[in-house]
């Protein structure tokens, strides 16, 4: 993979302040051609730099209840057990942690009710799992996919 450079970290700024930006705007708005931004975005998406998604609203498709798991595994049994975890489509995010949690997921329920039946029917079926410690969202205070913020600082790392 070749090293970002600052018109890469320029593109990504804007892509992640609109992902609807065109090839053109962007283009005009850093003072480059249309087919260089078309490049550095096609090497960046084949290069999996990142890559676009449709972030939704989950209370406004129906998922009123978030809910933070984490998970305590048996020795030697995590990886299974985070494959397992990966075949539900409630899932949205599973990853392996130091500290008291073995696992920590990120889940998307429609009500306490499938929450409930989520923990005692699904989790309780999956060899390795030793407890759970399930924390429910009270109040969203932000929730971003905007990693990149562009100063000379982080393109000097880069280098």
């Amino acid at each position: 993979m070749k090293k970002l450079d600052k018109l890469d970290y320029h593109i990504i700024e804007l892509l992640q302040e609109d992902g609807r930006r065109t090839y053109s705007d962007m283009a005009g708005k850093l003072g480059v051609s249309e087919g260089t931004i078309r490049s550095r975005i096609n090497r960046m998406l084949n290069d999996k730099v990142f890559e676009f998604i449709i972030h939704t609203d989950p209370e406004k498709v129906g998922l009123q209840v978030q809910a933070i798991i984490g998970l305590s595994t048996q020795l030697g049994k995590q990886e299974k057990v985070a494959e397992q975890l990966g075949r539900y489509p409630e899932v949205r995010f599973i990853g392996a942690f130091s500290g008291k949690h073995d696992l920590i997921l990120q889940a998307y329920f429609r009500s306490n009710e499938d929450l409930v039946h989520f923990v005692n029917r699904a989790l309780s079926r999956i060899d390795g799992i030793v407890s759970a410690d399930v924390s429910l969202e009270l109040k969203q205070y932000k929730d971003s996919f905007s990693y990149v913020v562009l100063n000379e600082k982080t393109v000097e790392e880069q280098a």
